[in-house]
């Protein structure tokens, strides 16, 4: 690795980037991407409509996309009562054990906790009793720092600890920097992939964004990265063969998608021939931005490689960085050795 992992997270986690709020992160990938890729006057890169950050290496071999959502789920005020408390929506997929007593951060700085009415019963919750308290004495002074409409995130510090990082927006910031290590290890390799490398916009709430970047691309091939569950925690509710630190997950399926079989294979040529070790993923909930990927335009030969990742969509999720390390290896391999139909 070319990078810290650490210091490189820390650094991206931190960047304000809800969906549909993607500014901050575009700057701070850019700035990241520019420190990190040493041929990077190679690459071609504009942001389109949908904020999409896409890079470009032009080759003259099969065109493949990699894909990393940079957007991350969060909360969007909805009204400001007349003692200064508000309330909220979900932007994304949230859970309420892991909203209370939790602190967030507006764009602007201003910073806050969210809680609940302590007379309805834990038991009983839903997101109506759920509010957020920026600690102002009415309104009027709420309303000096925050507006309906404002988006805000979780506010919490990155650590890594032997092997284990954890801190918020491991998904799928962990993506963005998976890909960001690809473009560096490609620095020092000979391909001819005409090569796309896309952060997408607005995955949290619907995949929208790598859908309008594959349309436009139109690739042959397509990688997504993203992060995935872990089946080795005490009582895991479902089985699921992944484990931390096992290293990536190649996935077979997912509620959105049947990855490629093509795609699938080459993963497995190259980790065998690389003597990488990869899981095999089949995630019976949720999806990824493989499934918009796979059905762009006429159809596109996708697959994904997944970060087993712990507590995803909470303020603490929780990866190992060799798995990080391993899934860089893994995709810069396939690119190198090129692509067959």
């Amino acid at each position: 690795m070319s990078f810290d992992i650490l210091k490189s997270f820390r650094q991206l986690s931190t960047a304000f980037g809800p969906s549909g709020r993607e500014q901050d992160i575009i700057e701070t990938l850019t700035e990241l991407t520019a420190d990190t890729v040493h041929d990077i006057g190679a690459w071609e890169h504009h942001i389109d409509a949908m904020n999409n950050l896409i890079y470009h290496r032009p080759g003259t071999g099969k065109t493949v996309l990699l894909a990393a959502h940079m957007d991350s789920i969060g909360v969007v005020v909805t009204h400001i009562d007349e003692d200064g408390f508000a309330r909220f929506a979900q932007v994304g997929g949230l859970m309420i054990g892991d909203l209370i007593d939790r602190q967030v951060r507006f764009q602007n700085g201003t910073r806050g906790v969210i809680s609940f009415e302590e007379k309805t019963p834990y038991s009983k919750l839903g997101f109506d009793n759920l509010f957020l308290d920026i600690g102002a004495a009415s309104k009027e002074q709420a309303e000096q720092s925050i507006q309906v409409g404002d988006f805000a995130v979780f506010d919490g510090e990155p650590f890594q600890q032997g092997d284990i990082l954890c801190g918020p927006y491991l998904d799928n910031r962990i993506g963005c920097l998976t890909l960001i290590g690809v473009m560096a290890e490609l620095a020092k390799k000979d391909y001819d992939t005409d090569l796309y490398v896309a952060f997408t916009a607005q995955e949290e709430v619907g995949l929208r964004g790598a859908q309008t970047a594959a349309f436009a691309i139109q690739p042959d091939y397509a990688i997504a990265v993203d992060v995935t569950d872990t089946g080795d925690m005490p009582e895991r509710k479902y089985p699921m063969a992944v484990k931390l630190g096992a290293g990536p997950a190649v996935k077979i399926m997912d509620r959105s998608v049947i990855c490629d079989q093509s795609v699938k294979q080459a993963l497995y040529a190259a980790a065998e021939q690389e003597h990488i070790p990869v899981q095999r993923e089949i995630m019976e909930f949720g999806g990824t931005d493989t499934g918009v990927i796979q059905r762009a335009a006429g159809g596109v030969r996708a697959g994904a490689v997944s970060i087993p990742t712990r507590y995803i969509h909470s303020p603490s999720e929780m990866a190992n960085v060799r798995d990080i390390q391993h899934a860089i290896q893994l995709i810069a391999s396939v690119i190198c050795r090129g692509w067959k139909d």
